[in-house]
């Protein structure tokens, strides 16, 4: 039982920390830039602000309104379901935990956006040449590192803690 609060404590600790750099990250950059505005950092990279009031890439974006409560909502399904499985976990699938971890402290990270403004900030815009990437923020990346972790976890192609007798 101690060591399972172990691990529950460290989790919690890295899920705090990633919301925080988020929110972070988030106000610096609005602080920063006008709407739509854009900083070059490197020949791929630039920061620039967007309000993103869809789903993932702006997927619903323009849509009437009602994505809101409902992204706020799938939000907040999702975050319970990972910490009840977090709470119920043997502590002995390291990879698949922090991998929960990160996609939880993502969703809590833009549902926080969603629920304080009604969009999530964006500000990481990848491209090249003519190409660009839809803008995203700290909280995506933990859950697109998340999801791969859980991928490869899944696939057992991660390495894994023996469970103590």
């Amino acid at each position: 039982m101690i060591e399972k609060r172990k691990f529950l404590l460290r989790y919690a600790v890295l899920g705090i920390l990633l919301v925080i750099l988020d929110a972070f990250s988030k106000d610096a950059v609005q602080r920063s830039l006008a709407d739509g505005s854009s900083i070059d950092l490197l020949p791929f990279l630039q920061l620039v602000l967007v309000y993103n009031r869809g789903a993932a890439f702006g997927f619903l974006g323009e849509a009437s309104g009602w994505q809101l409560p409902f992204f706020a909502a799938v939000g907040v399904i999702v975050s319970s379901v990972i910490v009840i499985r977090l709470v119920r976990a043997a502590a002995t699938q390291k990879w698949f935990e922090v991998a929960l971890v990160l996609i939880l402290a993502g969703a809590i990270g833009n549902l926080i956006d969603r629920i304080r403004v009604g969009y999530v900030v964006d500000f990481i815009s990848l491209y090249y040449g003519a190409w660009r990437f839809p803008a995203f923020n700290v909280a995506d990346m933990a859950i697109f590192l998340g999801a791969v972790m859980l991928v490869l976890e899944l696939l057992g192609m991660l390495p894994r803690r023996k469970a103590r007798e």
